[in-house]
């Protein structure tokens, strides 16, 4: 497997509950928001604690991958992207999005969060371009296919949609809400 991409790397290898969750608070206070925090820890209650004190917090659990005795968690520090709207004329929801791909109409999902997200969980055959890179990265899409563009919440794809219409492409759909709700078919590591 590749390895994961995060921004920030906490070692809490060696401590038990609750040192992890507490080290884990301190380091996304020092995070920007949507930044990926990669949680190094060898206390096996680690994995529930971690996903349950996201969750509570605010913050996006992305999984955990085991490597012999450590445990590597994921989490993604919150952003008020849930509370943004959204401006992309063209809209789809998930379950037009799900009767797309049933149909078997060629069709394009363009995920843009970040690799670690996608990492985690994605469409089957989505074509993975981090909103940071879009711009950079146009030249890997073409301008022809309808293209549905998908994110956690539909506001990175919001925004992802708009760059591509300021660039040609006119076949685009904003996923909303995207992979926060999505219950079609996944490619899931966890």
């Amino acid at each position: 497997m590749n390895s994961i991409q995060s921004n920030v790397m906490l070692d809490a290898k060696g401590l038990a509950c609750p040192m992890p969750i507490v080290r884990t608070k301190k380091a996304m206070k020092d995070m920007d928001a949507g930044q990926v925090l990669e949680v190094q820890a060898t206390d096996r209650g680690s994995k529930a604690d971690m996903k349950a004190w996201a969750e509570s917090a605010g913050h996006q659990y992305l999984g955990t991958v085991e490597e012999g005795e450590v445990l590597k968690h994921y989490l993604r520090k919150s952003s008020d992207e849930a509370k943004e709207t959204h401006s992309f004329p063209h809209v789809a929801d998930n379950a037009q999005l799900e009767q797309k791909l049933q149909s078997g109409e060629p069709v394009v999902v363009l995920d843009v969060r970040e690799p670690a997200e996608f990492a985690f969980t994605h469409i089957p055959n989505a074509i993975s371009i981090p909103l940071g890179e879009l711009e950079s990265r146009l030249g890997e899409l073409n301008q022809q296919d309808e293209i549905y563009v998908v994110c956690r919440t539909g506001t990175r794809s919001d925004l992802a949609a708009q760059k591509l219409a300021s660039n040609g492409f006119d076949r685009i759909f904003n996923v909303v809400p995207g992979m926060s709700r999505w219950s079609g078919p996944v490619v899931d590591m966890n």
